[in-house]
């Protein structure tokens, strides 16, 4: 399946485009008004900006209301657009160039994205193994960050069989305290690294974040 990126920009920019849309390694979507770009926003990988078209300060208000993808930028003319863009991309375009640029793009915030958890207050970097707060860090093991983001995930409370057949895999009659151990170790370095004693949470039914 392509990615899809919205489009937005002037006529001529979004014909120049729409051109070249089916040699591209992504499909593209063209919107004219508030409706269309608010519910198309919502689907989208990435939206590219014609800077002639961010002058506009209503279109600026549309573009900044994207804050959890990537804007690319397409710089035309010199102008400096008052939006929040994350890329910029000279035009005029050199087709080879934008195509690699836009997958490569893609699939660079899709990795960060996947490698980042924000849980609360915490970042959890899954490349570096660490849970950070602020400037404190600890190092989390494998285990404890599919435990960390089991828990967060399901929003309930998981009993310690659950636990253990998700991400152990063990039957639910085993009897073992790996699970105990797990958040054991796991309390105790988020109390003496961040003075954290309630970031997992003992109930009737189990433990939750």
């Amino acid at each position: 399946m392509k990615n899809s990126l919205l489009v937005f920009g002037t006529q001529n920019f979004n014909n120049s485009l729409n051109e070249i849309k089916e040699y591209l390694d992504f499909s593209l979507t063209f919107v004219h008004d508030d409706t269309s770009f608010k519910d198309t926003a919502l689907t989208i990988n990435a939206l590219l900006v014609d800077s002639e078209a961010s002058k506009d300060t209503r279109n600026i208000s549309l573009i900044n209301s994207v804050t959890d993808k990537p804007i690319v930028l397409i710089e035309n003319h010199g102008f400096i657009a008052k939006c929040n863009y994350t890329h910029k991309i000279n035009f005029p375009l050199i087709f080879s160039d934008f195509n690699s640029k836009i997958v490569t793009l893609i699939a660079s915030e899709k990795f960060n994205l996947n490698s980042s958890i924000k849980i609360k207050e915490y970042t959890i970097d899954k490349n570096e193994k660490k849970m950070k707060k602020n400037d404190l860090s600890i190092i989390v093991t494998e285990r404890e960050i599919q435990l960390i983001e089991l828990l967060f995930i399901e929003k309930k409370p998981l009993s310690k069989n659950a636990l253990l057949k998700k991400i152990w895999k063990y039957s639910e009659q085993a009897d073992t305290h790996t699970v105990e151990t797990h958040i054991y170790r796991l309390r105790k370095k988020m109390l003496n690294k961040f003075n954290d004693e309630k970031f997992i949470v003992n109930f009737k039914d189990g433990y939750s974040i």
